[in-house]
């Protein structure tokens, strides 16, 4: 037995390589290339294949070097391999080649290089074995370029793609989540993703996410995502279940971050409200403008700009003062005081006090406290009593306040004052809008001051020229009602009036010049003059209107159209007669309350040539003729025909107290007949009541 303990080498083949018929064979049936290069890297053998790749005969490869027979670039690879073989004696492998071929073909091929040893373990030769991988690096390289083209995609539309197991464990990296997120790896594997979901968002988004794995069904979200830099970023994502077999293998899904759209999406919500708000500002300035256009006295401009800062403004409060220059004080005209001005009681506030309205006036600037504390620090520096503000903000609901110079040609009307229970933000746009509002306001305030003034001196000189009491006659009486409808200031042309005459009997006259302004009243004073001379010198109402004709023809001009009713009555029994000048009949109103028109020829104007008659008309004992101008039956809406109509319907719906009374009978008819209406002319009626026959009598 031997003692021999190291390990046989294995049995090496007895197969000699230097059997050219054996080589031979093996070299002409292979499709790979082969070649046998000796330890000083020069070749040995070649089979065709080899030949063909290198494209040089195999006779001429024999004992040369691969610098002598091959292309530079693979006789320096085929050279270093062989070196690396010699010297470590270890195969080299998965050297990559790419030969042109003589039809200009270009193939791709993997050389390795093995060592070959003889019995003695002597290293003889390198074997070079070459494989044509043209086709799978053309499958490599489709590969790649397609996830290159599909991650360049997913990349340009900012998507983030990321893999789950069946249960929606996150098992492979996402590096374009955590670059954006800055979590770790092991952060995000573990759920990570949740935690830089927005906390308001956190727990709808993972009931969502475990519903559509319980379900299997596609999973579409959307949610904000925590960045590195701590801000947040819209995502919109959507994942889908991959099924084999029945089973879900894995989810894939995407993130798509979709925050510039989110941004202008936004940016057109706000432009679009802002719009919206200047539209709806612009409507409500035009509105109010309107509504102050019509408002004709400093009472309406008042009850406009309170119902502007309730509508457009949404004020709980509203008020408006006036300045008194003399005084050097603002003048309430409504609301019950401004309490957060010390001292101040009633309806004046000193300029010397500070208020939100003073304020405006003393600066011409408007006043805007969006808070308390805000009213307060501007109050206290405008000069305010500390405790009397402290006093006033703990007991007042009012949370804001808007003050506003009412100015007209730089020059300070008054103020406006709006409060709100609430803190009110006021930005630009509502202080520009604002601003407008109150030079509106001041423009309508000081024509409707102007206007007030002026009409007091219009109604002033219009009641001057009419009597400045009636007679009292036994066995008659009279009431008279007279309502100005002078809307622009103008003096009007209605008149009447009632004198005794020498026999005892009454003269009652109503007439209407028309037009407006000093004409009219100058030719209504010139009427009522001449018809007083001629009633007094000749009464009978014929010969009185042939009288005013002929005044007329020579005073007046023929464009003037003057009519009146003009009657001639006894005391007591009540007869007497009547002439038109196209004026409206009498109305003749019963005990009963019943109402008959006089049906005398309403004649025609004075001044027109005209054969002037006159007619008997009884005024009964307890009975009541009412002489009007048009003003009371007509105006734009209601045609005469109608008005006519409509007043002998109104009296039968007079209580029988108010039939009895000239002067309640006058203020019904008027009331009723002009309610719904607007009055657009003057209103004059002249009542001759005869009292009822009594045993005295």
């Amino acid at each position: 037995m031997s003692a021999e303990t190291s390990v046989p080498r294995p049995r090496e083949s007895d197969v000699d390589i230097s059997d050219s018929a054996l080589f031979k064979g093996l070299l002409s049936e292979a499709q790979f290339a082969f070649a046998f290069l000796d330890p000083d890297g020069r070749l040995q053998r070649a089979n065709d294949v080899f030949s063909d790749v290198v494209g040089v005969p195999a006779e001429r490869l024999a004992g040369r070097a691969p610098a002598e027979a091959l292309a530079a670039d693979l006789a320096q690879i085929v050279t270093h391999a062989v070196q690396g073989v010699v010297e470590s004696d270890a195969p080299v492998t998965e050297s990559r080649v790419r030969v042109r071929t003589p039809e200009g073909e270009t193939r791709h091929w993997s050389l390795s290089f093995s060592p070959v040893h003889d019995d003695t373990g002597e290293l003889r030769a390198v074997a070079l074995i070459g494989m044509d991988v043209t086709e799978s690096r053309q499958t490599e390289e489709d590969l790649r370029r397609s996830e290159e083209r599909y991650r360049s995609l997913v990349e340009a539309q900012s998507q983030l793609v990321w893999i789950t197991s069946p249960t929606g464990t996150v098992v492979e990296d996402a590096p374009q989540w955590r670059a954006i997120t800055g979590q770790g790896l092991e952060e995000y594997l573990a759920h990570g993703w949740l935690d830089v979901v927005h906390p308001e968002e956190r727990q709808q988004t993972e009931e969502a996410w475990k519903e559509a794995l319980r379900g299997r069904t596609m999973f579409e979200w959307n949610y904000r995502v925590r960045t590195r830099a701590s801000g947040y970023r819209h995502f919109e994502v959507r994942a889908v279940p991959i099924i084999r077999h029945g089973r879900v293998v894995e989810w894939v899904g995407a993130n798509t971050d979709v925050t510039p759209q989110r941004e202008a999406e936004e940016m057109r919500g706000r432009l679009t409200d802002q719009l919206g708000a200047a539209a709806l500002r612009t409507a409500r300035l035009q509105g109010a403008t309107a509504m102050l256009a019509e408002a004709l006295t400093v009472e309406q401009v008042v009850q406009v700009i309170i119902d502007v800062g309730r509508t457009a403004l949404a004020a709980d409060r509203s008020a408006v003062a006036l300045l008194d220059t003399d005084r050097a004080a603002l003048k309430l005209v409504n609301g019950e005081g401004v309490p957060e001005a010390s001292g101040t009681t009633g309806e004046e506030i000193p300029l010397s006090h500070s208020s939100v309205m003073t304020m405006a006036v003393n600066s011409r600037r408007p006043v805007f406290a969006e808070s308390p504390e805000s009213l307060k620090s501007q109050l206290l520096e405008a000069g305010g009593d500390e405790r009397v503000l402290a006093n006033y903000l703990t007991n007042s609901d009012e949370r804001a306040w808007v003050g506003l110079p009412l100015l007209a040609a730089g020059r300070a009307l008054g103020a406006l004052r709006f409060s709100f229970t609430r803190p009110q933000k006021i930005s630009q746009e509502d202080g520009v809008f604002l601003e407008a509002l109150a030079g509106q306001c001041a423009l309508a305030v000081e024509r409707a001051t102007l206007f007030e003034r002026e009409h007091r001196t219009a109604e002033t000189l219009q009641r001057s020229l009419l009597p400045d009491r009636l007679p009292v006659i036994r066995g008659l009486e009279l009431a008279q009602r007279f309502r100005s409808g002078s809307r622009h200031v103008q003096v009007g042309g209605d008149w009447y009036d009632a004198f005794v005459l020498q026999d005892g009997r009454v003269a009652a006259v109503v007439g209407d010049v028309m037009g407006k302004g000093v004409k009219a009243a100058a030719g209504m004073g010139r009427i009522r003059n001449a018809m007083r001379a001629l009633a007094l010198t000749n009464p009978p109402p014929a010969a009185v209107l042939t009288g005013l004709d002929r005044v007329f023809d020579a005073t007046e001009e023929e464009e003037q159209v003057t009519t009146l009713a003009y009657m001639v009555v006894e005391p007591v029994t009540g007869e007497g007669t009547l002439a038109l000048a196209g004026h409206p009949p009498p109305v003749l109103v019963s005990p009963q309350g019943t109402a008959v028109l006089c049906d005398a020829q309403p004649g025609t104007p004075l001044g027109w040539p005209t054969s002037r008659r006159q007619f008997r008309f009884v005024v009964p004992p307890g009975h009541t003729a009412v002489l009007y101008s048009d003003g009371l039956v007509e105006n734009r809406k209601r045609g005469l025909d109608a008005g006519l109509a409509e007043i002998c319907s109104v009296v039968t719906e007079a209580p029988p107290e108010v039939v009895r009374s000239p002067h309640m009978l006058l203020d019904f008819l008027v009331d009723r007949m002009l309610s719904g209406y607007e009055q657009d002319d003057d209103v004059t009626a002249l009542a001759i009541h005869v009292p009822p026959a009594t045993k005295s009598d």
